[in-house]
Order: C-alpha cells, then structure tokens, then sequence
C-alpha cells in the first residue's frame, strides 16, 4: 500500500511535459501578447506596447424590409381602357335618363295643355272645310308611354301597309278582270274588302292596342288578341288566293300568270305582300303578347273593367233599371 501513497512528482525520474523542448519552442515563437488574450472576451490579443486600438462607433441596425422588384400584376389594378369605358357607360345611361326625365316632363305639360283646352279629334287629318270631322284623337308620343310608343308605331306602319295591300289588290283584280271577264266576282269582292277591312281593321284592333298601351286595360289587350288572331287567319287565306274570294294571292296570280303574263306579275307582287303581312303580323302579335306578360294583366283583370266600364254606361244602367222596373211591377201584379 506504501507504493500507492507516494507522490509520482516526487520522482526523481519524472519529466515535466510542459519542459519538453518542443513544447517551449513552440511558446517562444508565439506572437507577443498572447498570453494576455482571453478567448471568452471579445477583444483581439494585440502586441505589447502597441497602443490598444479604439472601439468603432455602435451603430443602430433596422430590420431589414423586403421591397417588390415587380410591379403589382395587372388583374390587382383594373386597366385605364376599362376605366375609361365605365365611364362613357356611366355618362350613356345618364343622358338616357335625362332624355327620358325631359320627355316626361313634355309630355306632362303636354297633357295639361290638353286637358285645359279640351282635347280634339285629330284623325284622319281632314281638311277644315271638309264635311266629315276626325273621329279620333291620337297622339302616341303624348299617350302612349315611351317604353311602347315604338310598338306602337309599328303597329300603325303595318295598318297602313295593310290598306296599300288591300288597295293594291283591288288593282290587281281589276287587271284580272280586263283580260278574263269572269273574273268579275273577284274584283267586285276586292272592293268590298277594302272598303270593310281597311276601317274595321283600325276600330277593331288598332285602336284597341292603342288603348291597351294608353291606359294599360287589361280588356283592351284581349279584345286586340281576339281580333287580331282572326284578321291573321284572314291574311292566310288572302296569301293563298283561291280563285272566287277576291284575292290575289298566289293560287290566283299563277292562273293569271297563264292568260296574260303582266297580270300575272301584278297578281304575284300582291301576293308576295299579303305573305308579307301574314308574317309580320305573326312576328307582332308574338312580341306584343310577350309585352303584355309583363305588364301584369290578367283575365280577372280584363273581367273586372268589362263589368264596371259596363255598369259606367248610362244606356246600359238605363236599360238594367228600366228592366228591374219592369219587372218589379209584373211581380206586383201576379200577387194581386
């Protein structure tokens, strides 16, 4: 146990590692001031008698800000065409309503004008002197709302497309009749038509579109449908042309066609005219029953005006009194 108690330093034998000549020969060609450095400080080993270097100004540091190298995509700004555009569009719709303001307002000191000095039967537009006066007074830039009025007028231009048919194929009858002389039924039926069909079509369904439009009636709008479904069977039958009725539509140009051939192109035109009408007339009743869709007429509507425009006609409380009269005093008398 003695051997364990010993001090190896006290060795005679031991060699201190830190005397190796290696080791001091490394130590003696160290740079000077190294021994002085202390790495857990943050100042560097400097020479002996070298002045200490002095500490470089602090300065204040920032976060550092990312900063867009590209402009912002096109669809996060809207373009200056498109600006552009929704502003002529803003500036469009404003003077349509301003357009539409100002024809109100002329219309309103229109009607009152009217209705101060009494409105008068304007149509047909006859002379002064002329022994027959207007029957009607019609005005469709002061009655009919501004939404309607271009209906309206189409419909008046094909009423008056009607009547050049109607005395168009008058002329085209007369024509048959000068080379064929038994084609006078025809020419006298022609005649007729167009003095029947030209003023009943304008009292039966012009003017009842005209009303309907004027005062939104809901009866008005299905009297004109009524009508106006029977006058475009009338057209059919008038663009067929049978021989006998009166019309010079197609059956009946191409039999002329064969007795003189300047007849037959007469009779053909007329034909081609009534075709014309036939579908126009077909292509307005549709848009004119679509408008009327959304003016929210009704069949119990158009019932409720038939019955009390009946019951405001004096005849019609006359006669309804005059028979509840009647028949109050024959009561009278059988209980007597």
């Amino acid at each position: 146990m003695s051997d364990f108690d010993s001090n190896p330093f006290a060795d005679p034998n031991f060699r201190n590692p830190f005397q190796d000549p290696s080791v001091t020969q490394v130590r003696n060609t160290a740079p000077a001031g190294l021994d002085d450095y202390n790495p857990f400080t943050d100042a560097k080993p400097t020479a002996s008698g070298a002045a200490p270097k002095t500490a470089a100004p602090t300065m204040t540091t920032q976060p550092a800000i990312m900063r867009p190298t590209e402009e912002p995509p096109p669809y996060s700004q809207p373009p200056a065409q498109e600006q552009t555009q929704a502003a002529s569009e803003l500036l469009r719709r404003q003077d349509e309503l301003e357009k539409k303001a100002a024809e109100l307002d002329r219309r309103e000191r229109e009607m009152q004008a009217l209705s101060a000095s009494g409105r008068k039967n304007n149509w047909p537009p006859l002379p002064e002197k002329f022994p027959v006066a207007p029957c009607f007074y019609q005005d469709i830039t002061v009655d009919i709302p501004v939404e309607f009025q271009k209906t309206v007028k189409i419909m008046y231009y094909l009423w008056m497309f009607h009547t050049g048919t109607l005395l168009a194929n008058m002329i085209g009858c007369l024509a048959w009749f000068c080379v064929d002389g038994q084609r006078g039924v025809d020419f006298g039926l022609s005649i007729l038509w167009f003095l029947l069909f030209t003023p009943c079509s304008f009292v039966c369904w012009f003017r009842p579109l005209y009303g309907a439009f004027r005062s939104d009636s809901s009866f008005r709008f299905f009297l004109f449908f009524f009508v106006y479904i029977c006058q475009f069977g009338v057209y059919v039958l008038q663009c067929i042309g049978i021989s006998g009725w009166g019309a010079s539509g197609w059956i009946s140009a191409l039999t002329a066609l064969n007795k003189k051939v300047i007849v037959g192109i007469l009779m053909i035109l007329v034909a081609a005219m009534f075709t014309t009408l036939a579908v126009l007339s077909l292509i307005m009743f549709k848009k004119i029953h679509a408008m009327y869709r959304t003016t929210g007429a009704s069949f119990e509507k158009a019932q409720q005006e038939f019955a009390t425009g009946l019951m405001s006609n004096k005849t019609v409380r006359t006669a309804a009194a005059n028979a509840a009269t009647s028949a109050a005093q024959a009561s009278f008398k059988e209980q007597i």
